[in-house]
């Protein structure tokens, strides 16, 4: 039986994510009340000169094969009438156009396969997957019976962001490095007891955690990878110690009864996205970090207790129980343990001896990535997004310029500097931002906005705070309610941000927000840069910034969604000619300029995916499907070069009603093995590049 399921306006909020990915991945962070109470002014009444971009007028056309399949069996193989599954399987986009290069490829329809899905002419491998040996001696994985010695030497649980670096010494290696955001522990133990988990249990989760630093090794006349033991593969886990650098170094915010100088953190949690930055190490987001914390109802100092509220503490037991092994995790034991989370961290991927440091002077909320761009004069400008509802996007403008091949120097790049958040004013009528998606009169969604200071850290580290009423450390560690009281423009779940290669301009995606204009719930209506009443699909926002200075434009370059749906819009591109997308996550940039959008929680009944979007050629908004992941998985850390895509396929099979002993998925192993979040290489069979017919 098919479900039509696309006028998403008269439907319920229908992510695919299981509501156990939303416990056990972010503390069911979209459900229930927004933790942003602030009263910042409307994006609407805010008026500004129109931005010099233009784009064209909505049409409402018509995609072929528009159901959704209700019912589907986990690991169907047959192909589903999705939406968009009648799309063009070539490289032309119709009209006489040629995809520009980076799209030339047959598009990959909606599925609901439980296997991944790449165009034709193309192959793919599994890298790593959970429990597969990182560390040399280090146990073959056996699910049944776990230790947290073997774990936290094995690749770890739900890896999401990634990156692939030059190998220093070996011409025919990589470094490959990626983060393990959360664990799933009904669906990692057998007979798993969630009100009463054992002590080894939580620590295989510590485990789990973290991130993996690992040697691979390419392969002749392919773009495929191979995991190799090597001197510079390493596990950081939730217990590795880390330093802590910037304004809260020594803080009373920071110091505990275990770390009474303040400065040494035990381990990251929930490391979401990241970046690669231009001197070679690591940076990765720690974002839903609430979740691990316990008892906030014991606070009673108001500020703290607001700020706990704010971020989502459970006033309660926690739901993993890590609080009863480790009173770190115990509010009511060691109230400032939690503000020592919420960080960017810093990695030196090429010494696996190094201790990683978190900077204290970019925020604390929940980061999701850190992504660099360094301008002319060698300014280091540090994008990320706070990803929750009605959050914001910030970044980071360093005082000291980069210096080529001075690691130690680079390295403290982020601790002097100014952290600024966004304020976006729209230049269209508010009677023309009715919630519909219909374009203004002036046939785009876009505007301007300025940066506002929170923070300062001079040279010397003296830091001075920006805004009244707050301390410098207390914008360090309060940052939500700073970015609040200068009137933050609220958004809907900022995710990663990139800057593009070739034209410099920035790339946010939106996911999504079910609360947006809705009737309960909502903390602000629909507005030109979030025009889509209980947005379920998400969007994608670029940015004309001066990177180090204070103004910058946007504009609206993709309304995701069906695209037979009319409040879509695909940069003014012919929508009979695009792929279908929902919830946009994750971003990249091939060589060409061309955006690459993974996605996270596809509310259109098909698998999600990672897809490619032409922003700059005749073809501006031209977007396809490159593959899908299994059934229930979500698609994370694209990394796209010439020889190859590598993606991280997060959570495969994580549904309400699957356990270990009766999973949803089998994927990557198949038979009746359990599933495993893994890493997958994919490249073009003859060799050629990425995305480029001959």
């Amino acid at each position: 039986m098919t479900i039509k399921g696309l006028n998403l306006f008269s439907n319920k909020f229908a992510s695919s994510r299981s509501s156990l990915t939303c416990t056990y991945k972010c503390g069911n962070a979209c459900f229930g009340e927004c933790d942003n109470n602030s009263d910042n002014p409307y994006f609407g009444d805010m008026m500004s000169r129109r931005s010099a971009l233009k784009a064209g007028s909505l049409t409402v056309l018509t995609v072929g094969g528009s159901a959704a399949l209700a019912g589907l069996a986990p690991a169907a193989a047959a192909q589903s009438s999705l939406p968009g599954s009648s799309l063009p399987g070539s490289s032309a986009t119709g009209h006489g156009r040629t995809s520009a290069r980076g799209l030339q490829f047959g598009n990959v329809a909606p599925n609901k396969r439980d296997e991944v899905v790449v165009p034709a002419g193309y192959s793919q491998s599994v890298l790593i997957a959970w429990g597969d040996p990182v560390i040399e001696g280090a146990p073959e994985f056996d699910p049944e019976n776990q230790t947290a010695a073997a774990a936290a030497q094995q690749f770890g649980y739900n890896n999401d962001f990634a990156g692939l670096l030059p190998h220093p010494t070996d011409a025919g290696r990589r470094v490959y490095v990626c983060s393990h955001e959360y664990t799933t522990e009904p669906h990692m133990h057998p007979g798993y007891d969630a009100d009463n988990p054992t002590e080894e249990q939580v620590r295989i989760g510590w485990a789990n955690h973290g991130l993996t630093i690992l040697e691979v090794s390419t392969v002749a006349g392919s773009g495929d990878l191979k995991r190799e033991f090597g001197p510079l593969n390493r596990r950081i886990t939730a217990t590795t110690p880390m330093k802590l650098v910037g304004p809260l170094a020594g803080s009373e915010y920071v110091k505990t009864s275990a770390d009474p100088t303040g400065t040494t953190v035990l381990g990251t949690l929930n490391n979401c996205a990241g970046g690669v930055t231009p001197w070679g190490t690591i940076l990765s987001g720690e974002e839903n970090f609430d979740q691990y914390f316990a008892h906030s109802d014991s606070v009673t100092d108001p500020q703290v207790k607001a700020s706990l509220d704010r971020l989502g503490i459970p006033r309660g037991e926690s739901g993993r129980k890590w609080e009863r092994f480790d009173r770190r995790f115990d509010v009511s034991r060691e109230p400032n343990e939690v503000n020592r989370f919420g960080y960017i961290i810093e990695i030196d991927p090429y010494d696996p001896h190094s201790t990683p440091v978190k900077h204290t002077a970019l925020g604390r909320f929940k980061h999701e990535a850190g992504n660099i761009h360094i301008t002319k004069d060698g300014t280091v400008v540090c994008y990320s997004g706070d990803d929750a509802r009605f959050e914001y996007l910030y970044k980071f403008v360093s005082s000291k310029k980069m210096i080529k091949g001075d690691l130690a120097h680079n390295m403290t790049l982020m601790d002097h500097g100014t952290l600024y958040v966004a304020v976006m004013e729209g230049n269209s009528p508010q009677h023309e931002i009715d919630g519909s998606g219909q374009l203004p009169s002036d046939g785009a969604f876009d505007g301007a906005g300025r940066w506002e200071p929170l923070l300062t850290v001079d040279n010397e580290g003296n830091a001075t705070s920006h805004v009244a009423g707050f301390t410098a450390e207390q914008v360090a560690v309060f940052t939500r309610e700073a970015a609040d009281a200068v009137g933050a423009t609220k958004m809907d779940r900022p995710e990663d941000v990139e800057v593009s290669p070739t034209t410099s301009k920035v790339y946010m995606a939106l996911t999504n927000n079910k609360y947006r204009g809705a009737a309960e719930k909502s903390k602000e209506g629909v507005m030109e840069y979030a025009p889509v009443k209980e947005n379920k699909n998400g969007l994608v926002m670029e940015i004309e910034d001066d990177h180090a200075g204070e103004t910058f434009t946007w504009n609206l370059i993709l309304v995701a969604g069906d695209p037979d749906v009319a409040y879509t819009y695909f940069g003014g591109f012919d929508k009979s000619l695009v792929s279908p997308i929902s919830c946009p996550d994750n971003l990249a940039f091939d060589e060409f300029g061309n955006l690459w959008i993974s996605t996270d929680g596809n509310a259109l009944g098909s698998n999600d995916g990672l897809y490619v979007m032409d922003v700059e050629t005749a073809n501006r908004g031209e977007l396809k499907c490159f593959l899908t992941v299994p059934y229930a998985a979500e698609t994370c850390g694209p990394v796209v070069n010439r020889e190859r895509v590598m993606v991280a396929v997060q959570h495969p099979g994580e549904t309400d009603d699957a356990t270990f002993e009766k999973p949803s998925s089998h994927w990557p192993d198949g038979g009746t093995s359990v599933p495993r979040p893994a890493i997958v290489t994919v490249w073009k069979n003859d060799g050629g590049q990425i995305g480029v017919e001959k």
